[in-house]
């Protein structure tokens, strides 16, 4: 018989199966807290035969970076079922931000806020269970790892989170998964150089496959029958699908080209399960102004005009038309009286942050990000009068993201550009800013994100295409085909 000690930071803590096999709950338990329970750290005699090898539990230590904590108010919410670690030097650094307006001023103060609330249970320096979101929190005092702090100089705010994931996992590391969540991709680098785990914080596309040729377009192909083909044309519709063999999973208000045996072919759009036949170009040419050049954008033109298609994303390459189609179908609309003004916002960088000291009112501050549409405007009309009475009438509203929140536009289009340089909490306050009788058209280049911490998989844009694609509210289109000069396009696919 040999004597093993019972281990000092961890216990068994939960309620026991019925089975002979009882089976806990581990979490960090701190002395105190075993005191108030009752339980002792004594010394037990155990059997060795029944001492067996035990794997690593199912609960992981995340560590938590300052930079998911302001991504995503609710983060550490969403990671329940696990230990979560701060690091002394993150809450400097959440400090820093309480201040700010915006989404990362909200969640800097409501992760204070509720780590404030936990005071009042065991501390947070000896860690707290929250129960209903089964989630263990502890701040995790930062201290130095001797061992690379040659390498890793600890004069930096990152790499003091090194240090403190270095030293969380050798205490912890026998017993736990001990991972950094962060969405700085170089502190992600640094750990791996280290042998230190750290992941990106997947919650929000977790559900994404990290594959281009997999993420939705918005368009289709299936294979008719003649007599199908001539049906579709007769009746504008194909309601019996059961004979066409579909490939591929096909979403509400998708562009579908429909080919016959014999080589023709049709221009559809999927919905309730029924193949339609989109309205002729000529049509949409009386209904938006707007002539289209190829398939994509003719589908494009059919959801701008469509009152039923409230959230409307564009995605494509530079030189596509994505912004100038949707200015002028807004345009038109507004002319016809489907829509009293446009809104027109997009992300500034630094995103989240307040516009900065340009002088003048906030229009003037705008203007350095009013370009796209002011270069439209002055490709179509010549000059710059049309735009001028439009922005003096109130009809096009620039609305800076820093003051979005609350407000609400009925009767409008609101045009968001360079989405992809938005967070999904971003787009998601501005989305929810959307009333009666107003449609949102998210506009974007997902090659092109210049947003820190977000690619083309992890960017609000995308998202919230992969997310409301299944959803009849939205119309989706990635158009492939640029028209702005052929060096441009050449450029977009060579560089």
């Amino acid at each position: 018989m040999t004597k093993t000690k019972a281990n000092k930071k961890f216990t068994n803590f939960g309620i026991p199966c019925d089975d002979d096999n009882q089976s806990y709950m581990i979490i960090p338990v701190a002395d105190s807290v075993l005191d108030n329970l009752g339980l002792t750290d004594a010394e037990e005699e155990i059997e060795e035969d029944e001492v067996e090898e035990e794997s690593k539990h199912d609960r992981k230590i995340f560590v938590l970076d300052t930079s998911v904590l302001l991504y995503d108010k609710d983060s550490m919410f969403k990671l329940k079922g696990n230990n979560l670690f701060i690091p002394f030097v993150v809450l400097e650094e959440l400090d820093k931000f309480k201040d700010k307006s915006g989404l990362l001023g909200e969640a800097a103060r409501q992760h204070n806020r509720f780590l404030d609330s936990l005071r009042d249970n065991d501390g947070l320096n000896e860690g707290v269970y929250v129960e209903e979101k089964d989630i263990f929190i502890k701040v995790w005092l930062t201290s130095i790892d001797e061992e690379i702090k040659d390498v890793v100089a600890p004069n930096t705010n990152d790499n003091l989170i090194v240090h403190a994931l270095s030293n969380i996992t050798k205490e912890f590391g026998d017993d736990f998964e001990v991972i950094l969540i962060t969405k700085d991709i170089n502190l992600r680098v640094k750990c791996d150089a280290l042998g230190l785990r750290a992941n990106d914080y997947y919650a929000d596309y977790e559900f994404i496959t990290k594959e281009s040729d997999l993420l939705y377009n918005g368009n289709a192909e299936v294979t008719i029958s003649d007599e199908n083909l001539n049906n579709l044309y007769k009746h504008q519709i194909i309601s019996d699908l059961s004979e066409i063999d579909l490939n591929v999973k096909l979403y509400d208000n998708q562009l579908v080209v429909a080919k016959s045996f014999s080589g023709g072919s049709a221009l559809t759009f999927y919905k309730n399960h029924e193949l339609h036949l989109l309205p002729s170009k000529e049509y949409l040419i009386a209904a938006t102004s707007v002539e289209g050049k190829n398939k994509e954008q003719l589908h494009a033109l059919w959801m701008l005009s469509n009152p039923d298609l409230p959230l409307v994303t564009m995605t494509g390459m530079p030189g596509s038309g994505k912004t100038y189609i949707t200015l002028m179908a807004a345009l038109h609309l507004i002319e016809k009286k489907k829509y009293k003004r446009i809104i027109f916002t997009r992300p500034i960088q630094p995103v989240g942050k307040d516009i900065g000291f340009l002088p003048g009112d906030i229009n003037e501050k705008m203007a350095p990000w009013l370009s796209p549409i002011v270069d439209n405007f002055r490709n179509k009309f010549g000059s710059l009068t049309y735009f001028e009475t439009l922005m003096d009438n109130g009809v096009i509203d620039v609305a800076p993201l820093s003051y979005i929140r609350g407000r609400s536009f009925n009767d409008a289009i609101i045009i968001v550009d360079e989405s992809q340089n938005a967070t999904i909490h971003e787009l998601k306050t501005i989305i929810t800013r959307t009333g009666q009788n107003s449609k949102i058209v998210l506009l974007g280049d997902t090659d092109q994100v210049d947003l820190p911490y977000v690619d083309k998989f992890s960017n609000g844009l995308t998202i919230v295409i992969e997310k409301m694609k299944e959803t009849s509210l939205h119309g989706h289109i990635h158009l492939d085909r640029g028209y702005r000069s052929d060096l441009a396009s050449l450029a977009a696919n060579l560089l």
